[in-house]
């Protein structure tokens, strides 16, 4: 990250608060972490899709690795189709090569160094946001979550639209910037800015990491 994209987003962000714009959702009592579309046919670089990620999935580890000795339901929303690509819409006709995205390919499965446990629960969608057309509210619901931590790929599609989504859906989004990437710099610096201005708080993984351990002191 340059100096200049650091003036640049905080002049954006100053200008926002200005006019009444990026408040702050804060922390809740109920976390959940949410990791969407961190599968290998994004984090694979030799995927048409896919990007170098690895110190996202590093920095989502750290974050998972809490969340399972702190006890924080964790979900995965990962895209997937079925044989003819006919689930996927209009979006395959923009994305086409989201067409390697099939169910039972190694191309939807979770990138194995985040270390999904099998308790951990596995939501197929096959649009941008992980609530779209899925339970996903639903079970956060039922957990009587408040708060949406969320991780994954990529910051200006799906993490976007996760995040616009939990906040109409009345959870508190929160964004670990180290936890999250894109295939551009400059799209994924422009969407985390819109996201703290407007949708979400975009916190340093360590912030989040400490929320956690925090928590669960406090149980």
């Amino acid at each position: 990250m340059t100096d200049e994209v650091d003036r640049s987003s905080e002049e954006i962000l100053e200008s926002y608060r200005s006019k009444g714009l990026a408040g702050e959702m804060e922390f809740g009592r109920s976390p959940a972490i949410v990791v969407v579309d961190f599968i290998l046919g994004f984090t694979s670089v030799d995927s048409p899709l896919g990007s170098e990620l690895g110190s996202q999935i590093e920095a989502t580890r750290r974050l998972l690795d809490t969340g399972r000795q702190t006890g924080v339901p964790i979900f995965y929303a990962n895209t997937a189709y079925s044989e003819g690509l006919r689930d996927g819409g209009v979006f395959i006709r923009k994305v086409p090569s989201l067409g390697v995205l099939l169910r039972g390919s190694d191309q939807v499965l979770v990138d194995p160094r985040l270390g999904r446990r099998h308790d951990e629960t596995l939501i197929e969608k096959k649009y941008v946001s992980a609530f779209f057309g899925t339970a996903l509210a639903s079970e956060l619901t039922a957990n009587r979550v408040d708060t949406v931590i969320i991780c994954g790929a990529t910051t200006s599609g799906c993490v976007r639209g996760t995040v616009v989504d939990a906040m109409q859906y009345g959870f508190r989004p929160i964004v670990p910037e180290q936890c999250v990437g894109d295939r551009s710099q400059e799209a994924h610096r422009a969407n985390l800015t819109d996201i703290q201005g407007k949708y979400g708080d975009v916190v340093d993984v360590e912030d989040a990491i400490r929320y956690l351990m925090d928590l669960s002191e406090k149980v």
